[in-house]
């Protein structure tokens, strides 16, 4: 495949599942080909994904398919293959760094308006209603009552502008910015709008996960970041970013962000040196 402009396809869906070679695939690219810019061998490949219960069928399968979706292209060397990252493999990839190491710090203020969208779409699209309702979840939207979608955030993500010209097809949609008025609660619309128990769950866990861990080896912290910010990935997909103001007294969010930059920046030095460890003997042998 060539590095061309087409953009690699990437699922919201699958980056908040649970730990498949193919994610797992994707942390590693970001973490370590990405930054080093290096072709990778496909038993390096194999090697750390093994480290993860990910047999070698799954991992060569899950090189496959990123190739075919256009993160990576392969390589011949003899009989052996190496992968390297297509332009637009580190475009996305880049992308999701920033998102996923900027999430979680500073917020900005809030001016106190709401992005409300009206979306009308009949009961025979049903396809179509369900394709939009996750289309508008993923992209940070909630809805407090069928047919409304309410976000802080005032300006219209890509995603939505993209959703809502799709209806154009089979359904009707009507935007606005207000301010929420006092004939009912905030906090109450806000409930109804998003999960914000189970998010809070997710985040516990995650704190229970990762506090105390202190690996000693390469190796062992090799899998320790791996795992940490395989789990932190989903967090920007689960997670609408509300400000705090809207949020309960006491956002174990927070917390989570905070062990995720504390673990992080004391974990990835080690490792990356075992990766490069690996990575080199791979490429001596």
């Amino acid at each position: 495949m060539a590095e061309g402009g087409n953009r690699p396809r990437v699922s919201r869906r699958r980056e908040v599942s649970h730990a498949s070679a193919r994610s797992l695939l994707v942390t590693m690219l970001g973490e370590f080909v990405l930054p080093r810019g290096e072709p990778v061998w496909t038993s390096t490949f194999v090697h750390m994904l093994a480290r993860f219960g990910i047999e070698e069928k799954a991992a060569r399968q899950a090189l496959t398919r990123a190739a075919s979706e256009g993160w990576i292209v392969s390589e011949r060397a003899g009989r052996r293959v190496r992968w390297q990252l297509t332009a637009p493999g580190r475009r996305l990839l880049t992308e999701g760094a920033e998102r996923i190491y900027g999430f979680g710090r500073a917020q900005q203020d809030w001016d106190r308006r709401w992005l409300i969208l009206l979306v009308s779409i009949p009961d025979s699209q049903r396809d179509l209603r369900h394709r939009v309702k996750s289309q508008l979840s993923w992209a940070g939207f909630g809805s407090p009552t069928p047919g409304v979608w309410v976000s802080p955030d005032t300006t219209p993500p890509p995603e939505a502008e993209k959703i809502i010209a799709e209806l154009k097809d089979g359904g009707q949609a009507m935007s606005f910015v207000a301010a929420h008025g006092d004939v009912s609660d905030e906090v109450d619309m806000v409930a109804k709008a998003w999960d914000l128990t189970g998010l809070e769950a997710n985040y516990e866990a995650f704190i229970d996960e990762f506090t105390g861990l202190k690996p000693r080896a390469g190796d062992a912290t090799f899998d320790a970041l791996v795992r940490l910010v395989h789990e932190w990935r989903r967090f920007p997909f689960l997670d609408p970013g509300l400000p705090r103001d809207l949020l309960p007294a006491r956002w174990s969010g927070e917390q989570a962000a905070r062990l995720f930059h504390k673990q992080y920046d004391q974990w990835r030095e080690r490792a990356v040196r075992y990766w490069e460890t690996v990575a080199d003997a791979e490429e001596a042998a």
